[in-house]
């Protein structure tokens, strides 16, 4: 048995974020582990003014069952805040994720920087190993 049981993976629509959740889905189905997608829910979309959640959640979830992950090991988690406090509160009991994922930059571009603020946040804050993955998708 892996001593990760649950993967954490960000997920904002982003390409960055579609190959982290193909990456943490394929993690995922090599460790027999469970995934939580999550989703930061902004002002907007918390109130209601934006209907592209449903639209994130069913790319996500298809994104993870194409990677060869059974739809009942998925999760879909929209939490409300920033991307960085979303993830850090996915490693929180009841039912901690093991390990987070993230792509290296989210929809939040930043010219000339190599990972994402969030990725960098994460690093800084997490109790739990963090995997940035590049674009290419190609961590060996």
């Amino acid at each position: 048995m892996s001593a990760i049981a649950r993967i954490a993976v960000g997920f904002d629509g982003s390409e960055d974020s579609t190959v982290a959740v193909e990456w943490a889905a394929a993690l995922a189905v090599r460790l027999a582990a469970q995934l939580r997608i999550v989703h930061a829910v902004g002002l907007l979309e918390g109130a209601g003014l934006s209907d592209h959640l449903i639209a994130h959640r069913e790319n996500a979830v298809a994104l993870a069952t194409a990677a060869g992950l059974d739809a009942s090991r998925v999760e879909w988690v929209a939490s409300p805040g920033d991307p960085c406090s979303a993830l850090l509160r996915a490693t929180d009991p009841p039912s901690p994720a093991d390990l987070l994922v993230v792509g290296s930059r989210g929809s939040g571009r930043h010219s000339g920087s190599l990972l994402g603020s969030t990725s960098l946040e994460l690093a800084e804050h997490s109790v739990v190993p963090v995997v940035v993955v590049p674009r290419s998708g190609d961590v060996r």
